[in-house]
């Protein structure tokens, strides 16, 4: 096919596609379902409508698919026969060259060959893949083992609108401009290979306690379980310690001793007594304007941390679910670590906002009325640099609604999708204006003070219900938007003065919200938006693979969930206590990692300097561990055995022939495993939570009773509403 080709209005009406000959396209999605519905998206607006035995065809294209991962690297067995057992004298294993396979499914199989057929025949193969790290990766792999000789084109779309698909057909990119895109994502899964196949095997054999335990150990898995550890530790070795506070109340107003706490009761009895029965009076009020500017939007994990923070939805489940608001056409690209749009989306938002007003819920319009004010305020949508900034958008803007009017959305899908919706059209309201009012006292030279906030103009906040303003506030910025009286300075009164014993409390345990921002920042606690968002560079995992992680710390049992709270098990802790390499433990060394292979990605770091530093590592770290001789063991707990890869992220999880349990054992865990879930079925169950009894779905809330997302699968879960 000639490399001009493009998507220009049909003079009978439609489109039609300038070029001749034959084109493949391919798309990647994680079910065949999806992948099928996405790709005939694609084939309608090519007019490839003829329905083939594994693809499209028409108007000179066939647009084929691929779903989930097609192929993987390759196993250590594939490499030597030797590396086929698990033995430490076959440490460390770092193949001369990686090579890829096609995973080993009747379906994956077929459809491979289906695809391998049309590319032998194609005269250019358009790249459809998710415009990310990892569909380049799958879609090169496929190409790679396919032996494709002609030329490359690269479809590089956010949405899947018909509008966005036309124009990305209209402006191909040769696939040579993705090669560092590419390369990042092979770098990244062969640094797992290595770090994961050869820890995993080395700490497996040196610290189990009992034959068929398996010691997973990953590149971002580990030193996230080392945060949780390390957290956990703090808490279980905290001793809370008394202190005093002073205050008084005034006016029906709670002033606080500027003094601060004091450490001990006879300290603050002291000061108690030269207060108490003298006059409070006014020495100072200050009052000062300030305004708030609306929240900047969503990238995924500040998505996830809201939808984990208000509705107690896992950072899997949340990510699924903004994964089928993108398939559905709802809403952007969702794997994203930007907050910014580019310069070229604004002319678009206007029609956005009106595909969002016309969502109709429950016989509502829910958006209709805060888009009319928007558009009451100005003929003109304000354009911000807290929005809109080319300089700032990586690979992909943040995620936005598309403008598609959605319909037969579950509750679930309703919520994620209004809190997109509501942080979009917020971001062109105007800034909430408030004063903050200081007000100081003293008795007796004992200084008080005490603030409050009061909204002038509320600005970007009617977007939200007063509810949902506050929901990742802290109780600090709730107490400080209280109103005060109007105080004068030089009056004065009678007070009661009070002295309150209080103890010092733990850290707070992880939540996954807490954990997502801390793998983002490197471990730092960072709820500053703007400095949140310069640390990400140096953060741990990519934002599309981080729900991923924690699941699979969850499947190890080196985790678990009480409540929202994520607490460490005795395996994980044990683990992290065995494990003395900084290397694999630290969260700060991790980043840099990271950085580098967000560098290899922008061309400012060489991918083989990246993977001939690893095979270094891990062969110091083999070294070190097998000189140990402490005889140190860990307890197996819940830990399973390791799954067999299903990614060329999934290395640690390598499966062995040895690691299945006895078949006693497994009858005995069993009975627990019920014990758990006939208890967890007289509670109510809470929507998004994994599911009880298959610990593979989620809880999903039905007509007339809560269920598992996995009832099509067989999963009988099952609560009726009291």
């Amino acid at each position: 096919m000639g490399k001009n080709q493009h998507v220009t209005p049909h003079p009978d009406g439609g489109w039609q596609v300038k070029g001749a000959g034959n084109s493949r396209a391919t798309v990647r999605t994680e079910t065949q379902k999806e992948a099928i519905d996405i790709a005939r998206d694609i084939a309608r607006i090519l007019g490839a409508t003829a329905q083939r035995d594994g693809y499209m065809e028409g108007n000179g294209y066939q647009v084929t698919w691929t779903f989930g991962h097609l192929c993987e690297l390759k196993e250590p067995n594939d490499y030597l026969v030797n590396w086929r057992f698990w033995t430490l004298a076959a440490l460390p294993m770092i193949p001369q060259r990686f090579g890829i396979k096609l995973i080993p499914d009747r379906g994956i199989e077929k459809q491979f060959e289906t695809i391998a057929k049309l590319y032998a025949e194609a005269d250019e193969i358009i790249n459809c893949g998710d415009a990310g790290q990892e569909g380049e990766l799958i879609q090169r792999w496929v190409m790679q083992l396919a032996k494709v000789k002609c030329p490359v084109k690269r479809l590089w779309i956010s949405s899947m609108t018909d509008e966005a698909i036309k124009e990305g057909f209209a402006n191909l990119k040769d696939q040579a401009q993705y090669e560092s895109l590419y390369l990042a994502g092979l770098s990244r899964a062969v640094g797992d290979w290595l770090l994961g196949m050869n820890c995993t095997r080395l700490y497996t054999l040196m610290y189990r306690q009992q034959r068929g335990q398996v010691l997973s150990i990953g590149r971002v898995q580990t030193p996230t379980l080392a945060l949780i550890v390390q957290r956990q530790k703090e808490i279980d070795h905290f001793k809370p310690e008394p202190y005093w506070v002073l205050s008084t109340i005034y006016r029906d107003t709670l002033f606080t001793a500027t003094s601060g706490k004091f450490l001990s009761e006879e300290e603050g009895k002291n000061a108690f007594s030269l207060i108490e029965g003298k006059p409070f009076v006014i020495t100072d009020v200050k009052k000062k304007q300030g305004k708030e500017p609306p929240k900047q939007l969503y990238d995924l994990t500040s998505l996830q941390v809201d939808l984990n923070r208000k509705y107690g939805f896992s950072s899997q489940l949340s990510l699924n679910l903004i994964q089928g608001l993108y398939e559905k056409k709802l809403t952007t690209y969702p794997r994203v670590d930007t907050q910014y749009l580019s310069d070229d989306i604004y002319p678009k938002c206007p029609g956005i906002l009106n595909g969002v007003s016309q969502y109709m819920v429950a016989g509502t319009k829910p958006y209709l009325a805060i888009i009319q004010n928007l558009a009451a305020m100005g003929k003109k949508l304000p354009k911000s640099k807290r929005v809109f900034d080319t300089s700032k958008v990586t690979d992909h803007h943040a995620i936005i609604p598309t403008g598609v009017v959605p319909s037969g959305l579950t509750d679930m899908e309703q919520k994620v999708y209004d809190l997109i919706a509501r942080r979009f059209v917020a971001a062109f309201y105007p800034d909430c204006l408030f004063s903050t009012t200081t007000v100081n006292g003293e008795v007796d030279n004992v200084g008080f003070k005490a603030s409050g906030k009061e909204i002038l103009q509320p600005g970007w906040r009617d977007v939200y219900s007063k509810e949902e303003q506050t929901v990742d506030e802290s109780p600090k910025a709730d107490a400080e938007e209280k109103t005060l009286p109007t105080f004068v300075k030089g009056e004065s009164g009678e007070h009661q003065p009070t002295l309150t014993q209080k103890m010092t409390i733990p850290p707070k345990h992880y939540t996954e919200a807490s954990l997502l921002r801390a793998m983002e920042t490197a471990g730092k606690l960072v709820d500053d938006e703007e400095l949140s968002a310069a640390m990400k560079e140096n953060g741990i995992g990519r934002p599309s693979s981080r729900a991923g992680i924690i699941e699979t710390l969850f499947k190890r049992h080196y985790i678990r969930r009480e409540r929202k709270n994520l607490v460490a098990t005795p395996t994980g802790i044990q683990l992290i206590d065995t494990i003395h390499e900084k290397l694999l433990t630290s969260v700060e060394l991790t980043g840099m990692w990271e950085k580098k292979l967000r560098d290899i990605e922008h061309h400012k770091y060489d991918a083989a300097t990246f993977i001939n530093e690893l095979k270094e590592q891990v062969s110091r770290i083999v070294t070190d561990v097998l000189h140990d001789n402490s005889g140190r063991s860990i307890e197996s707990g819940d830990t399973p055995s390791a799954p067999k890869p299903k990614g060329p992220s999934s290395a640690a999880g390598e499966k062995s022939k040895s690691a299945s349990p006895k078949k006693r054992k497994s009858t005995a865990k069993k009975a627990s495993v019920k014990e758990q879930v006939e208890a967890q079925r007289q509670a109510v169950p809470q929507e998004g939570a994994e599911c009880p009894e298959c610990h593979q779905g989620h809880i999903i809330k039905g007509k007339t009773a809560y269920g598992c997302s996995r009832w099509k699968e067989g999963c009988t879960f099952r609560v009726p509403f009291a």
